[in-house]
């Protein structure tokens, strides 16, 4: 497994209409590195945003896309998403405000 720090799990929040519903909850949705284990994805939201206290953590491997280009046909990349279920005492993220 790859040596992967704290700020290099986190890729970036998936914004979709699912994701937006599940923040009344305190769930929030991120892509993350594909070889992150839960336990490094809670670090990162912890250290990534202050005052964050993680409850759990769910995780899924989405494989890649089959895509034809005419003849050629391949695959896109595969990624992993993370859904951050955070405490009911800590605080919001602020990226996903305004949103």
């Amino acid at each position: 497994m790859a040596d992967v720090k704290y700020y290099d799990v986190i890729l970036k929040p998936v914004i979709t209409e699912k994701s937006m519903n599940d923040m009344a909850a305190k769930k929030y949705t991120f892509y993350v590195h594909t070889e992150a284990t839960k336990t490094q994805i809670k670090e990162a939201v912890e250290k990534m945003f202050e005052g964050t206290k993680v409850a759990k953590v769910n995780t899924m491997n989405l494989e890649g896309k089959t895509k034809r280009r005419g003849r050629i046909e391949g695959k896109t990349a595969k990624r992993k998403k993370a859904i951050v279920q955070l405490t009911e005492d800590s605080k919001d993220i602020e990226i996903f405000q305004g949103l």
